[in-house]
């Protein structure tokens, strides 16, 4: 018998809410009525279940990293998000809100993207589930991300070049919110990240929490205990609050990297947490990128997922509270840690994780116990732009 079904969160202390157009807060009230049945009944769990099993692969394994581990100088694990279909945590998001928009009868779905993972993982899914989908990506991100718009196409959707303003992530979002004012009525929006109006920062959240559970679960499998940090990167945070939401009531010490870019003091960056103000953006109240008039500034990052001006309501409200720490990492380190990973474990990860290896590899902890860094996608998308950087930096 499925538990009753309860409200979806809408805010995390101050932050969250809805600041939307008026047309949007019936289509919100309808997706957060939805979710609300949907994540209690037991038919849509058992076939979301089946999907993320025999269609994603999870679980993804929790990796032993010996020589990461001593290089570092104490015991690391990398939770292998980079080995779930397409490449990356997004599917586990993409699968469901899919999922869940046939389930409210939409055909037709949209999404925004930066790195392409996340428009990637919406167009697989739409093309297992028999729905149309078009993905917005700023014109220099469709640049960066070749591979990524290539893969799009090849599965189905149209992909919408945005040219607006930095023409990267914000712009891709502001487009897809404008058809969605548009189209609402047929027309589901699959959010990528922990972010925008209520109910998707929480929606987003339930959906990547697999990652955490499962990790959880294999440290005490692997340990027998749980681990003292856990790590990963965070642009949205959609990876990072699927993996911290597990051990929120342990006594486990979280950690968020965020991009520090051309470094924190040259205004070029996406640190909103570490060096942000407060402000709306993208319907919902958050930490953000702003000038003193609250105007939204650009991002900026070496990696198209980070480059972003805001990040998850409820990562605000972790650093707040304490919860959580949130520190950054420059493009530099990011590029050297890439290759550093590369070399020492055969793996090549995303640019976005290498965020988090940099800072894992400048801060190696104290005492006993083991680390978890969730490698959030593997790095095939960022070859061309990462082996171009560190030419520069090598020449």
């Amino acid at each position: 018998m499925a538990a009753e079904a309860t409200p979806v969160q809408e805010r995390f202390g101050p932050y969250g809410g809805r600041f939307v157009p008026e047309v949007l807060m019936s289509v919100l009230d309808e997706l957060s009525a939805a979710w609300s049945q949907a994540r209690v009944d037991d038919a849509f769990q058992g076939e979301l279940t089946r999907l993320l099993r025999d269609y994603v692969g999870r679980p993804t394994p929790l990796w032993a990293a010996e020589r990461l581990s001593e290089r570092v100088g104490r015991r690391v694990y990398l939770k292998r998000e980079d080995l779930a279909h397409t490449g990356a945590h997004k599917i586990n998001n993409a699968v469901g809100q899919a999922l869940l928009a046939k389930r409210m009868g939409k055909q037709r779905v949209i999404a925004e993207t930066g790195a392409g993972q996340h428009g990637v993982a919406t167009a697989t899914a739409c093309a297992l589930m028999g729905l149309e989908c078009a993905v917005y990506m700023g014109s220099e991100d469709t640049r960066r991300q070749r591979p990524n718009v290539d893969r799009m196409k090849l599965l189905g959707a149209e992909v919408v070049p945005v040219e607006a303003g930095a023409r990267t992530l914000k712009e891709a979002v502001s487009a897809a919110i404008r058809d969605w004012v548009a189209s609402s009525a047929t027309t589901h929006y699959v959010i990528g990240s922990a972010v925008g109006p209520a109910p998707y920062p929480a929606l987003v959240r339930d959906l990547q929490r697999v990652i955490g559970d499962e990790a959880r679960s294999q440290a005490l499998e692997a340990e027998g205990n749980l681990p003292k940090r856990v790590i990963a990167c965070v642009g949205g945070g959609s990876n990072a609050i699927g993996t911290f939401t597990a051990f929120l009531d342990d006594p486990v010490e979280l950690i968020g990297v965020e991009a520090a870019g051309e470094g924190l003091d040259s205004g070029r960056h996406g640190a909103s947490l570490a060096a942000g103000a407060t402000g709306v953006l993208h319907g919902a109240f958050s930490a953000v990128l702003a000038d003193e008039q609250g105007q939204i500034l650009e991002a900026h990052s070496v990696s198209a997922g980070l480059d972003y001006p805001g990040v998850g309501p409820e990562h605000a409200h972790l650093r707040d509270s304490g919860r959580a720490t949130y520190v950054a990492v420059t493009d530099v380190d990011a590029l050297h840690a890439f290759r550093e990973l590369c070399r020492l474990e055969g793996i090549v990860p995303a640019l976005e994780p290498s965020h988090a290896i940099a800072w894992l590899l400048e801060n190696p902890g104290k005492g006993d116990g083991f680390d978890i860094l969730t490698l959030s996608g593997r790095g095939d998308k960022d070859l061309d732009e990462a082996l171009a950087k560190l030419d520069e930096l090598d020449g």
